[in-house]
């Protein structure tokens, strides 16, 4: 960046801003100044450029703390003569760089890569890259409190066998695409603007089969039934996706497979909920026992334990299980069970137990040493 302008200033940042407002800021500054978007205009060329030797450098904390140093004198005589660590000497090197901020891979797909046509500048891909896949895996709380194996059936595509994931049958080889002419992209205006998208004949690779495989219709590429057995952490909570790398679809002539992407759902428990690492859960009493106290098993995800009631506990009252939550995905100490204790009506009463409890209801009103709850509530109001 032959001006040396501030890194601050060239993205529209604060001095204090932080690592979300900087990666918006540059984002917003690629987007406006892109190539695509000003073929031609050497200084929106240039802007984008100075875009990048600022974020790559304010986006880096060991790197940014140097600059707030001692400006830019803190990366004279680094490679490449830029103002970072290297500075880049194309928009190639840009795209290689920080096409993850844009939907991943130069723009591979997704974010930038909608707008541009996922080629990086609007030419062929560097690589085609099979489909990322996606799964729904429902799970117990049990299954999560412990960790679980599990084997999914899906249909993917592999490569062809006959062809060898070619296309080309009898080992023909791809011709360039009449149609984009090799780029992979195909151009077009719409109003002030020059789009770019895969090219509908040969899906952005750049090459078509002459002589397709008959056994694929020339895409090198078949479905095929697969089982995957998938390793789920213990700790993992509801709508958390899990990035299997590797294992979507095979790419084009052999370029690397897609992801596989699993979105995990809770399955609801007839026991216990989840506050994140904590499970609740309530015990009925019966009235004496919540009065007189007494020890129970309580059971949680892993079993009983024992839990001591003592006298007087009101109903409502919530006792804490130490340690007897769920684990964090994160690797960290377990969350705590909470046990919510109330008291069960019973519903029918015997002859003995209804004489019993208007003898103790008489008891109580005979009290003239302590007011009742209902007494207390009508002396509030007077």
């Amino acid at each position: 960046m032959s001006d040396k302008s501030d890194y601050y200033e060239v993205l529209g940042v604060p001095r204090d801003a932080d690592e979300k407002a900087i990666k918006s800021a540059y984002r917003k500054l690629a987007m406006k100044n892109h190539p695509d978007r000003n073929p031609g205009d050497s200084d929106a060329e240039k802007r984008f450029k100075q875009a990048a030797e600022a974020y790559e450098v304010l986006s880096d904390k060991e790197k940014r703390a140097r600059y707030d140093r001692f400006g830019h004198q803190a990366f004279q005589g680094a490679p490449g003569g830029g103002g970072g660590a290297g500075g880049f000497s194309n928009i190639e090197d840009i795209f290689a760089a920080f096409g993850d901020i844009f939907g991943g891979g130069g723009g591979g797909g997704g974010g930038f890569g909608d707008i541009f046509g996922g080629g990086g500048r609007g030419g062929r891909q560097r690589q085609a890259r099979g489909r990322d896949l996606r799964v729904a895996l429902e799970l117990t709380l049990e299954e999560i409190d412990a960790g679980v194996e599990r084997h999914i059936d899906l249909k993917r595509n592999e490569a062809c066998k006959t062809c060898d994931g070619s296309g080309g049958k009898d080992g023909a080889k791809p011709i360039t695409c009449g149609t984009c002419g090799g780029r992979g992209q195909v151009m077009r205006r719409q109003g002030f603007f020059t789009m770019s998208s895969p090219c509908p004949n040969c899906h952005g690779s750049g090459e078509t089969q002459e002589n397709p495989c008959g056994d694929c219709s020339g895409k090198g590429l078949k479905p095929k039934k697969s089982s995957i057995q998938i390793d789920i952490p213990a700790g993992v909570e509801d709508g958390m996706r899990l990035r299997i790398s590797g294992e979507g679809d095979a790419g084009p002539g052999g370029s690397p497979r897609g992801d596989l992407y699993v979105d995990i759902h809770e399955k609801d428990h007839k026991i216990f909920q989840r506050s994140g690492p904590d499970v609740i859960t309530e015990v009925p009493f019966s009235f004496g026992q919540l009065t007189l106290g007494t020890t129970v098993e309580i059971p949680t995800l892993r079993g009983r334990v024992e839990m001591a009631i003592p006298k007087g506990t009101p109903s409502g009252k919530v006792f804490r299980l130490r340690g007897q939550g769920l684990p964090s995905v994160q690797g960290s100490a377990r969350g705590d069970q909470l046990v919510r204790a109330f008291v069960e009506i019973p519903s029918k009463l015997t002859d003995r137990q209804e004489e019993l409890l208007r003898e103790f209801e008489n008891i109580e009103e005979e009290k003239t040493d302590e007011k009742s709850f209902f007494d207390r509530i009508v002396d509030y109001f007077k």
